[in-house]
């Protein structure tokens, strides 16, 4: 399905449309938020799951997936105020929010913010799956990395250096950066380095609702140290370890995690 959310094409999953016969309350919804460089097809095997039970909302993010770009390049308040904008435009008054990795981001951001409530939306829930926001502190050795990768990229981005060695910028860059940030849109990378700039980590002590933290034990992208900070900081939160799964660990161990699901949302198999 599509809609126009603030002049945006999106592209998104509404089971509250379709149906209302399986939804006890049409206004309470589980919304799910997924990560960078993916779309919400991601979900849809959990989705199928618990949408017997309560309304589904999911949507491609702004700049992934079948959903247009935004206008310039947002960080995560962007995209949260976005979140907020078309979950008021689908009537969805109480938001239960599962967000995996980027998609975590956006639900601590909405989850601590003072203006959620005063948006109308009550989030009773959320749900951190291998979630990103936390930075870590950088050793002397990486802060040395860092500085030396700046003055070699100012270097090379001089129109001499990149009219006499094309070749050789291009092959650099590629080795030096992500594959996200190789395979976004020059826009998407503006919007992809505002986002990992920014630490979640004050945003944490400020989620007032319970907070389910699930993460695999091999994840690399977002290590089981993140969510040892998480758990710390937020007030109301636990954590469930998926043993031998990776950054995408609700979909290596879908099985548990579906259990994990219906256990933490109370929802009951058909």
């Amino acid at each position: 399905m599509n809609i126009k959310i603030d002049g945006i094409n999106i592209n998104y999953y509404d089971t509250g449309e379709t149906e209302s016969n399986c939804v006890s309350r049409s206004d309470c919804a589980v919304v799910f938020l997924h990560g960078w460089g993916v779309d919400f097809s991601y979900f849809l095997p959990v989705m199928e799951r618990i949408k017997h039970a309560v309304r589904v909302c999911a949507l491609d993010l702004p700049g992934f997936g079948a959903s247009g770009e935004p206008p310039l390049a947002w960080g995560v308040d962007d995209y949260a105020d976005f979140v907020l904008s078309f979950l008021t435009e689908r009537g969805v008054k109480s938001a239960a929010l599962i967000g995996h990795s980027f998609g975590g981001r956006i639900a601590i951001k909405l989850a601590a913010r003072v203006k959620t409530e005063r948006a109308g939306l009550e989030i009773p829930k959320i749900i951190l799956v291998d979630s990103a926001g936390i930075r870590s502190k950088k050793t002397a050795a990486g802060k040395i990395k860092d500085i030396f990768y700046k003055t070699v990229k100012l270097i090379l981005s001089t129109d001499i250096i990149q009219k006499k060695y094309p070749r050789a910028v291009k092959k650099w860059r590629v080795k030096n950066s992500s594959s996200d940030y190789r395979n976004a849109s020059p826009l998407m990378r503006k919007c992809l380095v505002r986002v990992v700039s920014e630490d979640l980590t004050p945003c944490l002590p400020r989620v007032s609702c319970p907070a389910l933290l699930v993460w695999g034990e091999n994840d690399t992208a977002t290590p089981l140290s993140d969510a040892r900070i998480m758990e710390k900081l937020i007030p109301d939160a636990g954590l469930v370890l998926l043993r031998g799964a990776g950054h995408y660990s609700f979909l290596e161990q879908s099985g548990i995690f579906g259990r994990v699901l219906d256990s933490f949302l109370s929802i009951g198999r058909p």
